[in-house]
């Protein structure tokens, strides 16, 4: 049987706080749908305040790392999404596309590049000025403003992007954000010098994520 392709993609937002291990089993069940239906998904939602590993990490012992970070109020997990070590809490958008890839009719570097796009484009629909570097994720000067992390597996996506909007940016002091030294962090409040909060930021990009990925986004 010949699957219809479908460029819908069901926007599956998720009230509240969201505790980290929760978003990883419903990326769990969604990408099974998507990989056994070709159906596509956008999750977006707010955690509670988490730092999580990347997958060049989980195979390292940090039992430590897990200890001193847990001290100061927020949990851990080690991820299989690229990248290296993030924060994710209130205030800041956290985006998982649950994407079958097939339904697009392109790859992986493609979905990274328009996710890119998706976030530069966003923050310069909102007056703020970001751009790619030479290091992953999207910068505004030397700080970044989002952080990147996919996982694709059966040419269905998992993980994605985390912007900040008004997020507390001191739960990055304690890290080094994504492995890179002598760089920081901001937000669109920072960026604007007004608030900016997850709900306004969240209907911007959706807007935005239709144009960038050419789809149709239904509730």
């Amino acid at each position: 049987m010949i699957m219809a392709v479908s460029k819908t993609v069901k926007l599956v937002k998720i009230p509240g706080l969201l505790r980290y291990h929760e978003g990883l089993k419903l990326q769990q069940r969604l990408w099974n749908l998507s990989k056994n239906h070709r159906l596509n998904y956008l999750i977006m939602c707010e955690h509670s305040p988490v730092y999580t590993f990347g997958k060049r990490q989980s195979k390292t012992d940090l039992s430590g790392e897990f200890q001193r970070l847990q001290g100061a109020g927020a949990e851990c997990y080690a991820t299989p999404r690229g990248g290296l070590t993030t924060f994710h809490g209130p205030g800041q958008l956290v985006c998982y596309p649950v994407l079958n890839l097939r339904n697009f009719k392109h790859g992986a570097k493609w979905y990274v590049n328009q996710l890119e796009e998706l976030v530069i484009s966003t923050c310069y629909q909102m007056g703020v000025r970001a751009e790619r570097c030479e290091h992953v994720g999207i910068w505004t000067g030397n700080n970044k403003i989002c952080a990147l992390g996919v996982n694709i597996r059966a040419r269905c996506t998992t993980h994605g992007l985390a912007l900040n909007c008004n997020t507390d940016l001191e739960w990055f002091d304690k890290i080094v954000p994504c492995g890179i030294a002598g760089r920081g962090v901001t937000s669109l409040s920072r960026e604007t010098g007004r608030e900016v909060g997850v709900e306004e930021a969240g209907e911007v990009l959706v807007r935005e994520f239709q144009k960038v990925m050419e789809c149709s986004v239904v509730t």
